[in-house]
């Protein structure tokens, strides 16, 4: 019996030994370990968007705040026209302030999926409106190597229960780093509309993260938009009462 015992507690032993980290097995959690990451506990940063098309270039300068993922604001620094335009997320609700007409306007669901300034970003890839890891089911599908990095491949399908823009996400993690390092995203049929590319790693404060994003759409060649991170600041002193429409028309560049 004591024998028996014996090799009961070997066998579990081994197999214990054996057993992969909770983020080597589970999507979701590989996932919210990169989100951490990407996000911090708050943010601060500044970004600049080139907008590519055939026949012209544009470029957007910005500035930005965040607590986790349901608290998001960007402030607009240039071009001239532009300046002072504000998009904030607060919970479940977005807004845009626009000083040039005096107007603050809500942006409906029904526009998450619109373009944001004329991008190839939609509303709901800016301003964070849906969350990759509570409104979506992840699935580790595989390990493929992007950029000479090995990543986790993991496939996003949307809660019945979530207003989301698209289908079906299919995102690849850098193993060991949490770095974002490509994304797939589709519509509701299933047909690939946007591929970002994440690059550029570079070092922000204690951490490292890819700093430049370009998103290539799928059926208009020659189009792309390109976001670069010059500065970033994590777990700042920031609460979610910065976040508020009376800010919103005072925010000014470097609060």
């Amino acid at each position: 019996m004591k024998r028996r015992l014996k090799i009961l507690t070997f066998l579990i032993l081994l197999m214990l030994s054996f057993r992969s980290s909770p983020a080597q097995e589970n999507g979701r959690e590989i996932l919210r370990q990169s989100q951490a990451l990407v996000n911090g506990k708050s943010n601060k940063g500044k970004m600049t968007m080139t907008i590519v098309r055939p026949t012209w270039t544009r470029e957007v300068s910005m500035e930005s705040w965040s607590v986790g993922e349901e608290y998001y604001l960007i402030l607009v620094t240039a071009p001239a026209r532009d300046k002072g335009s504000v998009f904030m997320k607060r919970e479940k609700e977005m807004w845009n302030w626009m000083p040039s007409i005096g107007r603050m306007i809500k942006i409906p669901p029904s526009m998450m999926a619109q373009s944001w300034m004329g991008s190839d970003f939609t509303n709901d890839d800016l301003m964070k409106g849906s969350s990759m890891v509570d409104d979506y089911v992840q699935k580790i599908v595989g390990e493929e190597q992007i950029s000479g990095v090995t990543c986790w491949k993991i496939e996003m399908i949307p809660l019945s229960t979530s207003a989301v823009v698209w289908g079906k996400v299919v995102i690849w993690i850098a193993k060991g780093k949490f770095w974002q390092m490509k994304v797939e995203y589709y519509d509701e049929d299933l047909s690939k509309i946007n591929t970002m590319f994440c690059d550029k790693i570079t070092r922000f404060n204690d951490r490292e993260l890819p700093a430049r994003l370009t998103i290539v759409p799928q059926d208009k060649p020659g189009n792309k938009t390109i976001i670069e991170f010059p500065a970033q600041e994590f777990d700042i002193p920031l609460n979610v009462g910065f976040f508020t429409q009376q800010k919103m028309k005072s925010i000014r560049p470097g609060d």
